[in-house]
């Protein structure tokens, strides 16, 4: 056997046992490369530890140390009038954003964040965290401070990108946490809306080019909101907020002849969009619209030798991609891994609790 088919040897099936070692390294240590996201810690781990819960390998973690390394994260008030001061209360990304004033006052961190918010208490979720234990109340009343007159989120009270990933971000924490309080619906849904396009999927804001990553954000919070039923196209239930025939055309025209599926027109086919992609069409009840043994060869194609998934074939591994990939196969329904909760990104017995 030469070189080139030792590579390619056993890369015919999904490895779930490599790609659990592949993420254990990251779980002990993350290499170098990765110190430009620093400020995305909680993200990371957050790919890291529902990557192994989707691989039935949770066992590997320590779910008391993961539990306060989390909380650590978290941003708590000097003081009570410090909830009407228009910060958010939430979880910081990183150490370094928690770096108190310089001499002069000036502050050098970026705050809590409402991503890595979400990351966090999907990740309590994950390990069996009691959520009741956290001041929820002071979590979601402060992320009313993020959320703009038009009903986008903004990730940080001191400014940042309004768009629909932080809409997402505000609703599966709200979810979560059971406690809407911390997010005017109505508006939100109306900003939602605004962002579907005339081909029918959506931009990630108004006017904006059709994306699936933002048609993920949509259709994930409406669900989430209760505001569209599940599996709307498996029942005789039509949504009256948006146009689901126009959005099934627009999705299914994003598999491509390789099997994989590409986030927007004229774009190559990317490993993270059978996630953002799959996951709208199992929210609306037609994955079976998809050719998934054309989409399983695809990842195939993008699996590494050593474990992880890269975005496109040939590449090396990443730790987004891979647990892209890795949500992608259980959406597929690959033998021994958990189910998945489409609209959180967690697996379905996180998100019951179990």
């Amino acid at each position: 056997m030469n070189s080139s088919e030792e590579e390619c040897c056993g890369l015919e099936m999904m490895q779930k046992d490599l790609h659990a070692t592949f993420l254990e390294m990251m779980y002990y240590l993350l290499p170098s490369p990765y110190e430009s996201q620093e400020t995305n810690h909680l993200t990371l781990a957050y790919f890291v530890i529902s990557g192994l819960d989707i691989l039935n390998s949770l066992h590997s973690v320590a779910k008391d140390a993961v539990v306060s390394w989390v909380l650590s994260f978290q941003a708590h008030p000097g003081a009570k009038a410090d909830l009407n001061d228009g910060q958010f209360y939430g979880f910081h990304g990183s150490k370094t954003s928690q770096f108190p004033p310089d001499k002069n006052g000036i502050l050098v961190r970026n705050n809590s964040h409402l991503a890595s918010t979400y990351c966090a208490i999907a990740i309590l979720k994950i390990v069996g965290y009691e959520l009741s234990n956290l001041d929820s109340e002071t979590i979601v009343s402060t992320m009313r401070n993020l959320q703009q007159p038009d009903g986008s989120f903004i990730p940080i009270h001191t400014g940042g990108e309004t768009d629909l990933r932080f809409v997402y971000c505000a609703a599966a924490v709200c979810f979560m946490l059971n406690n809407w309080s911390g997010m005017d619906k109505e508006k939100a849904k109306d900003y939602i809306l605004c962002c579907q396009s005339y081909d029918g999927g959506f931009g990630l804001v108004p006017g904006a080019e059709s994306h699936g990553g933002g048609t993920y954000c949509a259709i994930a919070s409406l669900r989430l909101m209760g505001l569209i039923e599940d599996n709307i196209l498996s029942s005789c239930v039509s949504s009256t907020l948006i146009d689901v025939p126009l959005l099934l055309e627009w999705i299914l025209q994003r598999q491509g002849i390789d099997g994989g599926f590409q986030g927007r027109r004229n774009k190559s086919s990317d490993t993270c969009y059978a996630f953002w992609i799959g996951a709208v069409l199992r929210i609306l009840g037609g994955s079976n619209f998809v050719d998934h043994k054309a989409l399983r060869g695809f990842l195939l194609s993008c699996q590494y030798k050593y474990g992880g998934f890269s975005k496109f074939p040939g590449e090396y591994p990443d730790l987004y991609h891979s647990f892209y990939g890795f949500t992608a196969f259980s959406l597929l329904e690959e033998s021994g891994l958990k189910s998945l909760c489409s609209q959180l990104g967690i697996t379905e017995n996180a998100a019951m609790g179990l």
